[in-house]
């Protein structure tokens, strides 16, 4: 469901007990292939249930708004900017990703092209070159997605550092610019919190605030094999309880540092050499050796 708080900001808030509306429920016809095509995509990405349920909200109100259009309606464009919250690697920047390509194929967006951007992008070495940098790269992305990831450094020098200055010049422009373009800004819930405190008129110019929570260790154990996958490789069925008890130790130790997707990349990074200093010691390996990662490798890699 969808919480709307007094400024106007959507906050969608998932109720366990409710079903996301699937594209397989919606009327079988051919204007709808895009969403089928975006929901196979979205298929392949392991959790994020939120995230789905507001991509079919975001498609369904481009439909529907078309539809008004075309019914005489008057409608004024929707301001789309997003604040994408959640510790690392939860899919924050897949998400923006995905977004951006669903716009652009909606023909929401003039142009489509994604741009990423980071504290270095907008803030220059004196007074004036910040908010020259900002209007430039705003500029290069009118008509397209403009995505911050970690945009709470800019926020980290305090009132005297040129973030500041950054984080104003974003608000001119967003205000100058009022649906030409779409700014989501992305990074972890503590440090946002803090950087929306920088401007007082930054939080209400995002209509759309998503929080992105940790995976749980059954869907890491699934990030796992894929990853493991991609790079050729497969995890032993038999230590899969071994992995199992790796993955919650670092989340415990961790706490709100656990990086999530990335962790389980390292953590198989780590077995594959831990397996080839392993196999180092016989002179034949079978096709089957070769791929397998065993509990041993990953017992060592801790």
């Amino acid at each position: 469901m969808k919480q709307t708080s007094k400024e106007g900001r959507i906050h969608v808030v998932l109720n366990p007990k409710e079903k996301p509306v699937l594209a397989a429920d919606w009327p079988d016809q051919p204007e709808h292939s895009l969403l089928r095509s975006i929901e196979q995509e979205m298929e392949a990405l392991i959790g994020l249930s939120g995230l789905k349920t507001l991509i079919r909200e975001l498609y369904a109100s481009a439909y529907i708004s078309k539809k008004r259009t075309e019914a005489g309606i008057e409608t004024k464009g929707h301001m789309l900017h997003m604040l994408f919250t959640g510790n690392p690697g939860t899919g924050k920047t897949t998400a923006a990703r995905l977004i951006a390509s669903m716009f652009k194929r909606l023909g929401l967006l003039e142009k489509g092209q994604f741009i990423e951007a980071e504290r270095a992008d907008l803030v220059g070495e004196y007074i004036g070159h910040t908010a020259q940098k900002t209007r430039d790269l705003v500029k290069k992305a009118l008509g397209g997605v403009l995505f911050i990831d970690e945009a709470y450094s800019l926020a980290r020098g305090g009132e005297k550092d040129f973030g500041k200055e950054a984080i104003d010049t974003l608000v001119k422009q967003m205000e100058d610019h009022q649906n030409s373009f779409i700014l989501i800004l992305a990074g972890y819930p503590r440090e946002m919190a803090h950087f929306l405190s920088m401007n007082p008129g930054l939080q209400s110019r995002f209509p759309l605030i998503h929080h992105f929570p940790d995976y749980s260790v059954d869907e890491l154990l699934q990030i796992a094999d894929v990853i493991a996958a991609e790079k050729k490789y497969e995890i032993d069925h038999d230590s899969r309880h071994i992995l199992t008890a790796i993955i919650e130790q670092e989340k415990r130790l961790s706490g709100f540092r656990f990086a999530n997707g990335r962790n389980i990349r390292t953590l198989i990074e780590k077995a594959a050499r831990r397996q080839a200093v392993r196999l180092m010691a016989q002179s034949v390996h079978s096709k089957k050796e070769l791929k397998m990662l065993k509990g041993e490798d990953f017992q060592l890699s801790q």
